[in-house]
């Protein structure tokens, strides 16, 4: 397969004009020439962080605070899941997986609530997807016989001591919630020696500190915290700490579109917009522990075609462009390869 176009080659995400072949679903070559076309060739986007079983309870719980929406076990949000049906759960995450596609997201990380139960709902509705779906499941140590990972809700919530040991001896990644309301779980959170952090509004000068020398990813969630009410994340000084990448978070008050991320973080913080595009291309699978996010020899073949006729006509930062004004209405193609890399 050949797909030609304006390609934003490697981590620099530098523009080249010209082809990028695949076969069997790796890019085998990235070749610099003359094309007859304006379209742009992407990485697939990487939703770092969401929670999809959130999709059954769209526009509920506005208003409330944090803890009554989302917190276990008792929230509105387990409430919902807990009431709903399974088939119906089930369905209205497969049409949230399938709008994530549709918009170019080749990889998504979902905290997936309910044990193992949820995990395996989460499978039943990405195995027949293209997309891949790193599952970070809830509850007892079991469910990492079926997660890809363990997603913790947060250390004020409770211990995940052993949930956290099981993980290690089974190589599979930690990630927990932290600084999402305020301070007082970071310490907690950083006791467990996560693979990585989601959130981290409320980060202090020593919390970025000590993501430096650690090195440990944080998912960035901006627009959602800001829905919830909990304050803008210090992105800038994350950036300067560690890799960060960008995530959704709940589907129930917040789309699962990481252009309106990447639009949002481009124009509210002072970061070059190819660093933008790393956190929701590479950054986001090197926290998850997956390979690729980037175009480059070697790397799953995981792309999007954006057109060149409609937003990012008359660009000329097309990297800029890609990140502030492209979106669904853009996307003429996403390629995905059919093994899950």
């Amino acid at each position: 397969m050949e797909i030609q176009g304006r390609i934003v080659v490697g981590e620099s995400m530098e523009v080249v004009e010209g082809t990028v072949m695949v076969e069997d679903g790796r890019i085998v070559e990235v070749r610099g020439e003359a094309v007859e076309t304006d379209d742009v060739v992407i990485p697939a986007l990487v939703n770092a962080h969401t929670h999809i079983g959130d999709s059954v309870a769209k526009e509920t719980g506005r208003g409330l605070p944090l803890d009554e929406v989302v917190a276990p076990p008792d929230s509105h949000k387990h409430r919902m899941l807990r009431s709903t049906p399974r088939d119906e759960k089930r369905a209205a995450m497969r049409r949230t997986v399938e709008r994530m596609r549709s918009e170019g997201v080749g990889v998504f990380g979902d905290f997936r609530e309910e044990g193992v139960e949820g995990t395996e709902d989460l499978r039943a509705v990405t195995d027949d997807s293209p997309v891949k779906a790193v599952a970070l499941g809830s509850g007892p140590p079991e469910v990492l016989d079926v997660a890809d990972g363990y997603g913790a809700s947060g250390a004020r919530d409770d211990g995940f001591t052993e949930e956290r040991e099981e993980a290690r001896r089974r190589g599979k990644p930690f990630g927990i919630h932290a600084g999402e309301r305020d301070a007082d779980d970071i310490d907690g959170a950083f006791a467990y020696d996560p693979e990585f952090l989601v959130h981290m509004v409320h980060a202090r000068d020593e919390d970025l500190d000590r993501l430096a020398e650690t090195e440990t990813p944080v998912v960035a969630c901006p627009r959602c915290n800001l829905v919830i009410g909990v304050g803008k994340p210090p992105v800038e000084e994350l950036v300067e700490a560690t890799t960060v990448a960008l995530g959704t978070d709940n589907v129930m008050l917040n789309v699962p579109s990481v252009w309106r991320e990447t639009e949002f973080v481009s124009k509210h913080y002072d970061l070059p917009d190819e660093e933008v595009l790393r956190m929701a291309t590479v950054n986001g699978a090197r926290a998850l522990g997956v390979e690729g996010g980037v175009i480059e020899e070697g790397a799953p073949a995981r792309l999007v075609v954006l057109r060149g006729d409609r937003s990012l006509a008359d660009v000329d930062d097309v990297v800029a462009g890609v990140v502030r004004r492209a979106g669904a209405g853009d996307v003429k193609d996403v390629i995905l390869p059919a093994s899950q890399a």
